[in-house]
């Protein structure tokens, strides 16, 4: 499904963010980013969509061929790609169905965007609100949702893409426990009901191992665990973490 090459990337200032780093991600597969701050999970991430601009190496998506920095390529890759962040990055004033319609807009121009959507746009919209379970809350602000809601509502405005690929930076980070499982559940079903290639940073190893079909671990910007999460051995997790963080990890 998407391909690097070799793909690294290194800050102005010389700062090594990702070093030359060739995968695959597949459809259907939930993949789990492990590591601690700094090791490159969300510059890898961010390199996927070209949110961080690659400093080397090459990205092959399926359908698309190698994406370059030209717009039109950009563009095309961005909107088969739905993004979920940690901090939902929401438009607070606005409505969950005003917020889920806006995973569409990259499908029409500047000028178009700027009247209603189609009704069958609006129609597809709450399809995706009632998938999320949130059909009830659709006019309702989302600054007056809750924390697990909200991120909810990012799923859903990514679901309005019809997406190929879902990447989520720390989607469950600022949440507590139990929806951070509910969370994660809902982005794994989805990922095997739609065939999408999902792509999860995430710090706690106990929710990676329980919720990932393939963990990546990373340390100082280089992949030295690609595997099933049963094969994530203390070892392992050391190597990973150092001894240092790895406690923090588990328990998180």
């Amino acid at each position: 499904m998407i391909e690097l090459h070799g793909v690294g990337m290194r800050y102005p200032n010389g700062l090594v963010a990702l070093r030359p780093t060739s995968l695959a991600f597949h459809k259907g597969c939930f993949t789990v980013l492990l590591g601690p701050s700094g090791a490159g999970k969300s510059t890898l991430l961010r390199c996927l969509n070209f949110l961080n601009n690659p400093t080397s190496g090459q990205i092959v998506v399926e359908g698309l061929g190698k994406i370059d920095f030209q717009r039109k390529a950009l563009r095309q890759l961005r909107r088969v790609t739905g993004m979920i962040f940690q901090q939902h990055q929401l438009i607070t004033g606005q409505s969950a169905l005003k917020n889920v319609l806006v995973g569409v807009l990259g499908k029409y121009n500047s000028f178009r965007s700027l009247f209603p959507l189609p009704r069958h746009e609006q129609e597809f919209a709450l399809e995706c609100l009632e998938r999320v379970g949130l059909l009830d809350k659709a006019l309702e602000r989302v600054d007056n949702l809750s924390g697990g809601e909200q991120q909810r509502v990012g799923i859903a405005r990514a679901l309005a893409q019809k997406p190929r690929v879902i990447l989520a930076d720390e989607p469950v980070a600022s949440l507590d426990p139990t929806t951070a499982n509910s969370v994660l559940c809902l982005l794994h079903r989805i990922t095997k009901e739609d065939s999408i290639a999902t792509v999860v940073s995430l710090h706690n190893v106990e929710l990676a191992r329980k919720y990932a079909d393939r963990i990546i671990g990373l340390s100082e910007g280089t992949v030295v665990y690609d595997g099933g999460p049963q094969r994530l051995s203390s070892e392992m997790l050391r190597r990973i973490y150092q001894e240092k963080n790895i406690k923090a990890a588990v328990a998180a």
